[in-house]
């Protein structure tokens, strides 16, 4: 037999043993690792070493259409030591956690409008925020007027869940007074106002274009000479420019027209005609990437970030494709948010750094 062959049959040898072997030990060997991954995982704080600045973080890039890789809309933003959310969309609160942000740590929540896919995660945010850091006051959540029945709706809904918990985990753990959110209204008189100021952080509230949804407005960030805006759902606004003028990070909504009109002929094709009919009708209340870096352009920021992505695509091969001419119209960096994206602006800079922490 040839030397080679010889080599062959004992590696063969060797693979097979080795198979049997694990086979064998699979359960030690998985007890094994899994204590190593909560070893790893379990009190992560990523926001511990973090520069005083803003920092943030995306919680949820997606939109009602399924997406096996964004959750619902949902943005983390850290001011310092202050840790807020805009935004509550479906998986959001997860996200936060596999971030390694400790929903414990959670100051407040911002809604943009009372969609649901921007508030159906509402529950676990309360929750887990409740729950990870034995809160002794409800969650804040502000928002425009209306807030309050959108708050008095989840805390009766989860009044029941809360006792339950009081009952098997005890008052020091859960304490009943911090459990679910309490309702921080403001009412839009004009096209924006000041509606939170705390240690060197200013959140400036305004208006936006999603008619038929009124209200809906979009946030400012701005805390030691960095902003950031966060858009909310939007047609093209110019409101929303002249509140972002020359901020650091403009973070918008997008919806490729040429890409949900594919889905729409498709939808109608297949005779899925009511379903066709609502993709048809997203197209008037949503900038397109090339309105949103048109925006971006007007308003001088240094950065555009796209989120609340429409529609669902599988992977970054089709990035080109959603951004359309967008990369022409704006001449500064533009990313197509994911997931566990973290920006960080820290105070006394000009950079952003960016990375990923799913």
């Amino acid at each position: 037999m040839r030397k080679s062959a010889k080599w062959l049959l004992v590696l063969t040898g060797i693979a097979i043993a080795g198979t049997l072997a694990v086979r064998h030990y699979q359960a030690d060997i998985g007890l094994a690792l899994f204590q190593r991954a909560v070893d790893a995982r379990v009190g992560r704080d990523n926001t511990a070493s973090l520069p005083d600045g803003l920092h943030i973080g995306l919680c949820g890039t997606g939109s009602p259409l399924p997406n096996a890789d964004r959750a619902g809309a949902c943005t983390m933003v850290m001011a310092g030591k202050h840790i807020y959310v805009v935004d509550a969309g479906e998986g959001g609160a997860r996200n936060i956690s596999l971030m390694g942000i400790p929903n414990g740590k959670i100051d407040g929540l911002f809604l943009t409008h009372f969609h649901s896919d921007h508030m159906d995660g509402l529950g676990p945010m309360m929750l887990l925020r409740w729950t990870g850091g034995s809160a002794k006051a409800p969650l804040a959540v502000y928002g425009p007027t209306g807030v309050e029945a959108v708050i008095a709706g989840f805390n009766a809904a989860y009044a029941q869940d809360n006792s339950y918990r009081i009952a098997h985990h005890g008052e020091d753990i859960v304490p009943p007074s911090g459990a679910g959110a309490t309702a921080m209204p403001f009412a839009m008189d004009g096209d924006s106002r000041v509606v939170l100021e705390k240690d060197g952080l200013t959140v400036t509230a305004f208006k936006v274009d999603h008619d038929p949804v009124s209200p809906a407005v979009g946030y400012r960030f701005d805390y030691k000479g960095r902003s950031v805006v966060v858009s909310g759902d939007t047609a093209k606004s110019a409101v929303l420019e002249r509140v972002a003028k020359d901020a650091d990070l403009l973070l918008h909504e997008a919806l490729q027209p040429k890409l949900v009109t594919k889905m729409t002929a498709a939808l109608d094709k297949k005779g899925l005609g009511n379903t066709a009919k609502i993709t048809k009708d997203i197209l008037d209340y949503h900038a397109s990437p090339e309105e949103a870096a048109d925006s971006a352009r007007n308003a001088g920021v240094g950065q555009l970030v796209f989120t609340h992505i429409v529609p669902p695509f599988p992977s970054r091969f089709f990035n080109p494709a959603f951004l359309g001419d967008a990369p022409k119209r704006f001449k500064g960096e533009i990313v197509v948010g994911e997931d566990g994206m973290l920006f960080s602006l820290p105070a006394g800079s000009k950079t952003i750094s960016r990375q990923e922490l799913m």
